[in-house]
Parts: structure tokens; sequence; C-alpha cells
């Protein structure tokens, strides 16, 4: 009776010392590389906060932005070593996978319907399996990204008007393939040589969203922006594979709850920052031009299917053809 009452007390003991703000069972550090204001962070912040209500205190996601845990490729490195738990990653996961080089193709995806259909559909399914079988990675959510556009000081309206101009691209070899195709002389260079290599002539043109545009005041030495829509894509948040599978079933439920919230978070926010930015350009001057994007399109294929590996290229052709029936069917009505 003694035995049975002492464990009742160290039991008791235990549930108040939680219940008085012992710390959390589960710690999940969550880096990334955008600074505090931006939607993928607050977005990170949506999810922890998110979590820790389902969890009800039992797990605590510490959000570090900005890089202070370390650029993306060293955070999936870290994560596969078990240093961390969670990070946000795209197209740098080909270096793991190459099947995650299709999250971010010139011309590949139309807009943001297609998008959905090819990352919640049985592709996007794939990818995620390939993910999380080579990389040891899996995905609890994703988020659309910002357009690429083309931002120059002429109207760019066709593929010839880009024949000979100077372009910086990231250094990105598909990229580069992709922009000489279509007439351009791409070269690349790091984004925080970008204003002064605009500024002084030494490229005339360059290619972004509209958050770095704006953010870099690239506005000040660009005249036109051109809409080209040249690369719409996405990005995980990711969890360790292994430290998914460490986590009680419950838990792991939660997580990926939370991660379908967050992501539905991410998805209003977007739409609204989308908008705004494009006010703001268009505030300081920019002036907005509707290029012949199919012309593009067009003349971009070859180069990309030039560039992937031949494991993806039917992959690249069932994307592109997703969801063209049901609209032709709907503009037939």
């Amino acid at each position: 009776m003694k035995v049975f009452a002492f464990f009742l007390f160290i039991c008791v003991f235990l549930t108040s010392c939680r219940d008085s703000g012992e710390g959390p069972e589960y710690i999940l550090r969550l880096g990334h590389q955008a600074n505090e204001q931006d939607i993928w962070h607050r977005s990170a912040l949506h999810f922890a906060h998110v979590l820790d209500s389902l969890s009800e205190g039992r797990i605590e996601v510490r959000v570090h932005p900005a890089e202070q845990l370390g650029p993306e490729l060293d955070m999936i490195r870290s994560i596969r070593a078990g240093v961390v738990e969670m990070t946000i990653t795209g197209e740098s996961m080909q270096n793991w996978a190459g099947i995650t080089a299709l999250l971010a193709v010139p011309y590949l995806i139309r807009d943001s319907d297609h998008l959905k259909q090819v990352v919640e559909g049985e592709i996007g399914q794939e990818i995620a399996d390939e993910m999380i079988r080579k990389i040891g990675v899996r995905p609890v959510g994703y988020f659309e990204r910002g357009p690429r556009h083309l931002t120059s000081n002429r109207p760019i309206n066709q593929p010839e008007d880009l024949a000979g101009i100077i372009l910086r691209v990231p250094n990105v070899p598909l990229f580069v393939q992709v922009w000489q195709a279509l007439g351009a002389k791409p070269t690349p260079m790091t984004f925080s040589e970008v204003f002064t290599a605009l500024q002084q002539g030494t490229v005339e043109a360059q290619e972004n969203p509209f958050a770095l545009i704006y953010s870099a005041g690239l506005y000040e030495v660009q005249k036109y922006l051109n809409l080209t829509r040249h690369v719409t894509s996405w990005i995980y948040v990711v969890i360790g594979e292994k430290q998914f599978q460490a986590l009680p079933e419950d838990l792991q439920e939660k997580v990926l709850e939370a991660g379908k919230r967050m992501q539905q978070f991410h998805e209003k926010e977007f739409v609204k920052q989308e908008e705004l930015l494009r006010h703001q350009l268009e505030d300081k001057g920019m002036q907005f031009v509707e290029p012949d994007i199919e012309a593009f399109r067009k003349k971009a294929e070859a180069a990309v299917l030039d560039a992937l590996p031949e494991a993806y290229r039917l992959l690249y052709k069932e994307i592109t053809e997703l969801g063209i029936e049901n609209e032709t069917d709907e503009t037939d009505l």
C-alpha cells in the first residue's frame, strides 16, 4: 500500500511539474533563408503557433530566419546528420534527388491552379516519395513562389526583342541554356551585384519575382517589368524523416495537420502580397508589359528538354499536359 501511495505521489508530482511550466517533450528547430518580414517566416511562425496548440505544448518549434542555422544546402546536410529538424527548401534538393529539379523549370507550370494540380496529385506524391527515400526529408507543406519576370529598359514583347540583350541570371545551368535559346546573352552573377551592374550598364536586364525586384530597389535602374512568368515554382517545408518517425504517431499527425494549416495561411497571404507588390512597383514608376508568353514558351521548350535528364523528360511531358484537356472542355462550353 505504501509503495502504491508513493507511486501515485510521483505521478501527481510529475504531472503538476508539466502543468506548472515544464518544457516541451520535443523541440523542432526550423531554419530558413528568408528575413523576418518575409511571408515564409510569418508562415513558419504560424506553423509553430498551431503545432504548439494542437500538441498541447508537447512540441515547440523554434524558427530561425536569415540563415541563422546556415544556408539552404547546409541545412539539408544538418537534417540528414540529425543536427536540426526542419527547413524550407526547393530545387537545391536535386543534389540528392534529381526529380526535384522539376520544382523550377522554365515554362513548365502555367499558373497557380496548374501548380496545385501537380503538387497535390500523383506527380507531387512521386516527388515527395523520392525526397523521403533519397534525401531523408518529408514535406509537411509547400509554398507557391512568386513567378519570375524579366525587367529591362526597353519593352520585351516577343523573344526576338531579346536579341543581344545582356541578361543577368543566377548561376543555374538550365536558366543559362533557356535564355540563350531565347536570344539573350545570359550572364551568371550573384544577386548582391545586380543593382550596381544594371546601374553601370554591365548588364541590361535581369529576372526575378516581384518581391526581390522591389526589395532590391531595381525600379530605380529598370523601367519595364515584362510579365514573362517564365518560372512558376514552389518550395517545401520539410522535416527530417528520422526525426519525424521518432515522434509518437499522434504527434506525427499533429505535425502534418499544422503543416496543412500553415500552407493555407501562406496561400492567402501570398495572393495579397503579390497584389500589393505589383501596386508598389507601379507606384515606383515601372511600366508593366504583357508579352506573348506562348511564343516564349515554345522557343524555350527545346532548350529545357535538351537540358533535362532523359529520365525526367516523360514526367515533364505529363506535367505540361496535366489539366489541358479540362481547360479545353471548359472553353468549349
